[in-house]
């Protein structure tokens, strides 16, 4: 996806560089069969190539960048996978590897989790081989939790808090569908520091619309008075802003005692939170 355009450049730049990593590989190459950028790698090497990939009735939940602008997502030339994301519901996520089809339950939150689910089982297939025991394998994996601030569930006041990292729109598009609003109250929080990104006009590209009915409780950050505008563009109601993230948290909190609570949080806003939020409840800083 086209994220953070004043640091890594365009997206045909990026997939130049792993089609160099691919040449310089000297067994297996694991490619995400749904992207035609990374697709396109498998025609510049001559090692084993494997896909992982997406039932077609899920292609339009996760967009590639030209299917988000209204590109064919089948464009091309499809190959096989051996792992594909079949269907998923809530935390439990049903994958075809080879001709089976095995369900499990996940602690990852996030479809975009279970999505990176289906490349990790390709990989230890790839490395495995035909001794894979499929059944301890999805053990495995249903004890994964998310890493800190992909979906991070935090304790404060006896109701749990949420962390979802945001960076670009498709990421911010599958966070909003992977997590019901009713009954939350939400904090948006965005700042346009360096390891951000400073282009911030990306999120004009987020469909905010599943917030309409539940609103949103804060919005803080650096940009917090241009996620307000975007806010108000998809009529959403915002009940309180604050630049400043610690105050904005310990308002949010006091606000909002009694639900449980979900913030969507760029990088250096959410290291900042998580700063406050070791003050008061076990959270692991990250410095």
């Amino acid at each position: 996806m086209r994220d953070q355009l004043d640091r890594f450049g365009e997206i045909d730049k990026t997939a130049g560089m792993l089609r160099s990593i691919a040449k310089a590989t000297t067994d297996t190459v694991i490619l995400n069969r749904e992207d035609p950028r990374v697709r396109a790698i498998a025609k510049d090497i001559s090692i084993s190539t494997r896909y992982f990939g997406l039932h077609e009735s899920l292609r339009q939940t996760f967009p590639s960048d030209d299917t988000l602008h209204g590109g064919d997502a089948a464009a091309g030339t499809i190959p096989s996978a051996d792992v594909t994301l079949d269907r998923f519901e809530g935390c439990s996520a049903t994958f075809s590897i080879g001709n089976e089809s095995v369900t499990t339950d996940l602690k990852l939150d996030g479809i975009y989790n279970i999505y990176n689910a289906a490349a990790a089982l390709t990989l230890t297939k790839a490395i495995v081989g035909d001794q894979l025991d499929q059944t301890k394998l999805m053990e495995r994996l249903s004890q994964v939790t998310p890493a800190f601030g992909r979906g991070e569930k935090i304790v404060v006041g006896n109701q749990p808090l949420e962390l979802v990292l945001v960076k670009n729109p498709s990421g911010f598009r599958l966070g909003l569908q992977s997590f019901d609003p009713a009954g939350y109250a939400t904090m948006i929080a965005i700042n346009d520091n360096y390891a951000d990104g400073r282009d911030m006009s990306w999120l004009w590209d987020v469909d905010f619309s599943s917030l309409q009915k539940a609103g949103v409780a804060e919005i803080t950050g650096i940009r917090a008075y241009d996620m307000a505008l975007r806010m108000q563009y998809d009529e959403i109601d915002v009940s309180h802003i604050d630049t400043d993230p610690a105050r904005a948290l310990q308002h949010f909190i006091s606000n909002n005692s009694e639900k449980p609570k979900r913030i969507y949080c760029t990088y250096t806003v959410m290291l900042a939170l998580r700063r406050e939020l070791a003050k008061i409840t076990d959270v692991e800083v990250i410095s």
